[in-house]
């Protein structure tokens, strides 16, 4: 591995990470598509700066871009305000026309400059490494200039820093006004500063990773990573830092299998993305992939060590080439094989795989039963004031349960606190009349997904 490689991995990491920060809250906010649009209308942003400057290199271009950015999230915000049309609506109005603009003025007044429709759309990561920045030069002194590396690692780097800092210092803000911008108007955060202060750092990302990598990747990076962490967890934290993970594996994966498949490496990396979205949305792929990767591998490594001990000389074969000669040596029973390992594993791991599997469900619809009795339970105790109804032996007629069944959801409430028993006579804790009351406000509005959220901050113990 040679530096230009490292050099083109270390920038791509540090993008994820940098995209997979402000893009875990436009996924939670439902803005996914802002980023895309955003992405494409700064071209109109690097034009005019270009106009004004005539160097591609200039600064200037950056804050242009990152401006143009904005303008695009007022412009829709604008547009959606009005009531006419919905926000997805208004992004696919003002990103195009804005987009457009900015190609026509390239076309009109800058055929002659280095803003091509490659490095526009797709970005080249190859020649990264070789766009140098450097300082201290001395006009007509050669050799004068201070060698500084790539300048995308300085740009890209100095762009998340900052968004770290800014990260540590609103997060408790960002925070509450991503999810209940009314609580965070009434602590006194102003949700419209955080909203245009976390489009304010997108732009700037996005603009920063555009020369590297281009759009396209951007969007990839910035939305992919947070909606598969996003179908891992809830917790805001650690959807954060599973983003970043997923976002530097599968940019490091994808740079690997665009070499390996001598591809664009953009290309690659976004596949892998989406890929790696597949495998955790659907997990019985993933069950069937891991099963045939696992049933060749077994074949494959039998006949490696076997190749091996004839001394073939495999060993120091290229690792494409070793790949080759073991299967040149597969037959048609050794497929066989592999489908019936494939098959038996595939069964195996749908049926207790979590979430999705046999067990797993049989599991779930068993404690749902259990928690709907746990909570006619509380109901009857708290609809009753009367001893001869709330008494333990008498349950099972009242309700209309078996004993067991009756001893086994008792003994539930007590779990959970919900219940006290003096003397035979069951009455319900403070937590177990909150618990009810919220359920039958729940109930009546037909909110069930808060019932299970509910459940969720009552329940210790679930049956």
């Amino acid at each position: 591995m040679n530096s230009a490689q490292i050099i083109i991995q270390i920038i791509v990491a540090l993008v994820a990470v940098a995209c997979a920060i402000p893009g875990t809250f436009l996924v939670l906010r439902k803005m996914s598509l802002i980023s895309d649009a955003i992405s494409h209308s700064i071209l109109l942003g690097i034009v005019i700066g270009f106009f004004i400057v005539e160097d591609t290199a200039s600064p200037l271009l950056i804050v242009l871009a990152a401006l143009a950015g904005i303008v695009t999230v007022i412009l829709v915000e604008y547009i959606q305000k009005t009531g006419l049309v919905k926000e997805d609506t208004a992004i696919g109005l003002v990103f195009p026309a804005l987009f457009s603009i900015g190609v026509i003025l390239i076309s009109k007044n800058a055929n002659d400059v280095h803003l091509d429709i490659d490095s526009v759309m797709v970005g080249d990561l190859s020649l990264a490494p070789f766009d140098i920045l450097q300082i201290g030069c001395i006009e007509g002194v050669t050799d004068s200039c201070i060698n500084l590396g790539p300048k995308a690692i300085w740009v890209i780097g100095t762009i998340l820093v900052i968004t770290l800092i800014l990260l540590f210092m609103f997060f408790k803000e960002l925070k509450v006004s991503t999810f209940d911008a009314g609580l965070a108007a009434a602590l006194g955060f102003s949700p419209l500063i955080m909203h245009y202060g976390l489009m304010t750092v997108s732009s700037i990302t996005i603009v920063g990773a555009f020369d590297a990598v281009g759009p396209i990747l951007v969007v990839a990076l910035m939305i992919a990573p947070a909606a598969t962490a996003y179908l891992f967890t809830k917790d805001l934290k650690k959807m954060l830092l599973l983003s970043c993970f997923f976002g530097v594996f599968a940019a490091i994966s994808g740079y690997w299998l665009a070499h390996i498949l001598d591809a664009s490496i953009s290309g690659s990396m976004t596949t892998v993305l989406a890929i790696l979205f597949l495998l955790v949305y659907e997990p019985i792929i993933t069950s069937i992939l891991v099963s045939l990767t696992v049933g060749t591998s077994t074949i494959f490594y039998q006949y490696y060590e076997l190749l091996v001990a004839n001394e073939t000389g495999i060993e120091h074969m290229l690792l494409g080439e070793k790949i080759q000669t073991v299967f040149a040596e597969f037959v048609f029973l050794d497929y066989v094989y592999i489908l019936i390992i494939a098959t038996v594993l595939t069964a195996f791991l749908i049926y207790i795989l979590p979430k999705r599997g046999v067990i797993y469900g049989y599991y779930k619809v068993r404690q749902q039963k259990t928690e709907i009795m746990l909570l006619v339970f509380l109901l009857h105790i708290r609809n009753h004031s009367e001893e001869s109804e709330r008494h333990v032996k008498h349950l099972n007629e009242h309700i209309n349960w078996q004993r067991l069944r009756s001893k086994s959801i008792v003994e539930l409430a007590q779990k959970n606190n919900m219940i006290t028993i003096d003397s035979s006579i069951i009455s319900l804790t403070k937590k177990g009349e909150e618990f009810t009351e919220k359920a039958i406000d729940y109930i009546i509005t037909n909110k069930d997904t808060e019932i299970e959220e509910m459940k969720d901050d009552f329940f210790l113990f679930r049956g």
